[in-house]
């Protein structure tokens, strides 16, 4: 059951087009520049495009030295370059910038004097030297690559994780939305009960006067009873609204509770949902995380 679950994550994460490290290549090779062909090193970058290169090679280049990065039909040459993996001394530094599939090509010749070219047969420390300063240089603008993808699926991590907390939120607001509403159903009901006792309590009262009224001959007491009946034929109207209010209320309190009913397990199902989602996404952004540490150990 577990290789089963395994397989599936595998699957998952390959569906998601996730494109795994890939090598960075330095070998020795030629550079034809102009009408001639000059010993280089060539160095692949993976899943950078050629603009990101250009620009980052020239600002490399051009560190630290006045000079400026002559570009012609593709063709770039800086002279006076300071570059100190290949020593104190200033170099010339010819080089062309090649889109692959999937990957650029930085081919580099390095002119330490007159004619004279970092290569194999003028000496291997400065052929490695030269080969380990591009394949630093090679993997500082992969990991740039790869961080950048690292932080696009972060974010997308953490925006899901914001839609689960607002799920939750929502989901605590309707169980406190029923609670309180329960609660207060209770205070209506117990109003609703101390109303009905004043109403048969006034209209017995009012019964009682009307019939002490038609027994009444004398004027002025019969106008005096007459007022206090209208008085409390004003009190049980009040008591009677006050009743038919809290029974509104009590209507309206049990629609939302049975609302918030409802609601709360489509809440819990989106939540599971949601969840998944972010196994799936955490799976994808570990990916991503070993791969920047595949290319840190390159």
């Amino acid at each position: 059951m577990k290789s089963l679950s395994t397989l599936v994550l595998f699957l998952l994460i390959c569906s998601t087009g996730i494109k795994a490290q890939k090598p960075i290549l330095v070998s020795e090779d030629s550079l034809k520049f102009g009408k001639v062909s000059l010993p280089g090193i060539s160095v692949t970058i993976p899943e950078i495009n050629y603009d990101k290169v250009l620009k980052t090679w020239t600002r490399e280049l051009q560190s630290g030295t006045k000079s400026k990065l002559v570009i012609e039909n593709n063709e770039m040459s800086i002279f006076g370059a300071k570059i100190k993996t290949l020593g104190p001394n200033p170099v010339n530094v010819y080089s062309r910038i090649m889109n692959l599939d999937s990957a650029v090509k930085l081919t580099v010749a390095f002119e330490l004097k007159k004619d004279q070219y970092v290569e194999r047969s003028t000496g291997e420390t400065e052929l490695t030297n030269a080969k380990l300063y591009l394949k630093e240089f090679a993997k500082d603008q992969y990991l740039d690559v790869a961080k950048d993808q690292s932080d696009a699926e972060d974010k997308k991590l953490r925006d899901l994780q914001k839609d689960l907390s607002s799920l939750e939120k929502e989901k605590s607001r309707l169980q406190k939305t029923i609670q309180s509403d329960n609660t207060d159903i209770v205070t209506e009901k117990d109003n609703i009960t101390v109303q009905n006792n004043e109403l048969a309590s006034l209209t017995a009262e009012i019964i009682d006067q009307n019939k002490q009224l038609g027994t009444t001959e004398d004027a002025t007491t019969k106008k005096a009873k007459s007022d206090y009946i209208n008085g409390l034929e004003k009190k049980k109207k009040k008591v009677q609204s006050s009743i038919e209010s809290s029974q509104n209320k009590i209507d309206k309190l049990n629609n939302e509770i049975e609302k918030a009913n409802a609601e709360i397990p489509r809440n819990e199902k989106m939540q599971e949902q949601m969840n998944e989602k972010i196994m799936k996404q955490q799976a994808v952004y570990d990916k991503f995380a070993d791969k920047i540490k595949t290319i840190k150990s390159f």
